[in-house]
């Protein structure tokens, strides 16, 4: 290990493409600081301190913690991540997206343009929602969050919310062509990470004042060894489908006649369906609890984390957007033409037809592991801080409550500060960045960081 980085430093050019990350990272966590004009920082953070378990505290992890300080980078990385799913979307029912996302890099560089579009309409509607809701926003000691409301207050932040929004988007893609890995991973990976050095600070004034237990630290320790390896392990399984192609005469040369394989990853939708599913699930009790109706907080608490119900939706969610998101980004009847196309066949079956039915069965279950994968790391951190609460299962919830051990309906009290979603993207950018990496190192002659094996990333 030490050894590679001494190879890292050795190598100029690669040096200097990982200072310029680290740099324009660290420019990414001074705008994360930089608060907005006409909000008081007091009161906002009391009203983010409620809002923790609502759709404002997820947003809140991916942007590093600038949402709760009202910074000039609260909006953060997510409406260029909101935009690329719109046009994603878009690819499939839109036949002008279709076809340019089959005309290479001409086509890429097209789509990306209106991705860069869209982030700033998406900011747009987003910074002018927060600038007319927030002025509405008290404390419950009744200080207000903007002192002095207006249409200056609302113009001032929309324009540096969308100017931060844009910058940072710039920062992104600064990254993706000059520096090592993918830009937008590494802005989120560094909101996420960087609130892990509270949390450990956190955590050892909690072993002094007593409140945590030697055991306890133990078994979270243990817990991250575990979870993390899991993941590691699911991220690079593949199915090997092989593929054999059979031998052209293309004037005097003779093309094809290789074995090779098509792979299937076990999780091909990523991280993308657990965000799309935590989002739909925080949606009804954040609105709900924008209201003052007595039923409107009964429905809030009935789906609000450790109940029977949340869970129930939040892995029906999952289940449903890891196949929907599978279904726009593979398409089993291009795969299958394409095959036929250059002379490659599966062994055993028909080209073309039953070529593609073979491949999406496959995916189908395939599709179903990395569903229950996702839902099983997105919902055990959850388990250990907020237990399974049984007494809201209707008709025999009070009777369960009863039998059940406590540790199991009220959780461990442990803090995991990783939640499930967050451990996903930093463990799959991790893995990504150690690849590219590895990759600078092994072109230029030097061992990487595995000299056993290579290390895959996600993509």
């Amino acid at each position: 290990m030490i050894e590679s980085f001494r190879n890292i430093l050795a190598i100029p050019d690669l040096r200097k493409r990982l200072l310029f990350v680290f740099a324009l990272l660290a420019v990414y966590r001074v705008g994360c600081i930089i608060p907005t004009p006409g909000v008081n920082p007091e009161a906002l953070i009391e009203i983010m301190e409620q809002a923790r378990n609502t759709m404002l505290g997820f947003f809140n992890t991916f942007t590093g913690g600038s949402l709760e300080r009202a910074a000039v980078f609260a909006l953060g990385i997510m409406p260029y991540i909101t935009s690329s799913i719109i046009l994603q979307l878009l690819t499939v029912v839109w036949p002008y997206l279709e076809k340019l996302s089959k005309e290479g890099e001409l086509g890429r560089r097209k789509i990306t343009q209106y991705t860069r579009y869209g982030t700033l309409v998406v900011a747009l509607v987003q910074s002018a929602g927060i600038s007319y809701s927030v002025e509405g926003f008290r404390t419950p000691g009744g200080m207000p969050l903007v002192p002095d409301p207006g249409w200056g207050f609302r113009l001032m932040t929309i324009l540096t919310l969308c100017t931060g929004c844009a910058f940072v988007m710039w920062l992104g893609e600064q990254i993706s062509e000059r520096g090592i890995g993918n830009g937008i991973s590494l802005i989120i990976f560094a909101g996420i990470v960087i609130g892990l050095p509270g949390a450990v600070a956190d955590t050892f004034t909690q072993i002094q004042t007593g409140n945590l237990n030697p055991i306890a630290i133990f078994v979270l320790i243990v817990f991250m060894l575990v979870v993390t390896g899991f993941i590691v392990f699911m991220e690079r399984s593949q199915r090997r489908i092989p593929v054999q192609y059979a031998k052209r005469v293309v004037g005097r040369k003779v093309m094809g006649g290789q074995n090779t394989y098509l792979p299937l990853r076990v999780n091909t939708g990523g991280v993308i369906p657990v965000i799309f599913a935590s989002s739909v699930v925080m949606v009804p009790p954040t609105i709900a609890r924008l209201f003052e109706a007595e039923w409107l907080q009964n429905l809030a608490d009935a789906i609000s984390w450790g109940q029977p119900i949340y869970y129930l939706l939040y892995i029906g969610a999952i289940v449903f957007f890891c196949y929907f998101y599978v279904s726009i980004i593979f398409n089993p009847q291009d795969t299958a033409e394409n095959m036929r196309k250059y002379g490659g066949f599966i062994p055993g079956i028909r080209s073309g037809r039953r070529t593609a039915e073979y491949i999406d069965r496959i995916l189908t279950r395939l599709t179903m592991i990395g569903a229950l994968y996702l839902a099983a790391v997105s919902i055990i951190p959850e388990l250990l801080l907020f237990g399974f609460k049984v007494s809201g299962i209707p008709f025999i919830g009070g009777w369960l409550d009863s039998i059940v051990p406590a540790f199991i309906t009220q959780g461990l009290g442990i803090n995991f500060y990783f939640g499930g979603t967050s451990l996903l993207i930093i463990v799959g950018v991790a893995m990504d960045f150690v690849q590219q990496v590895e990759s600078q190192l092994v072109m230029r002659n030097y061992d990487g960081f595995l000299k056993k094996g290579r290390l895959r990333g996600r993509r």
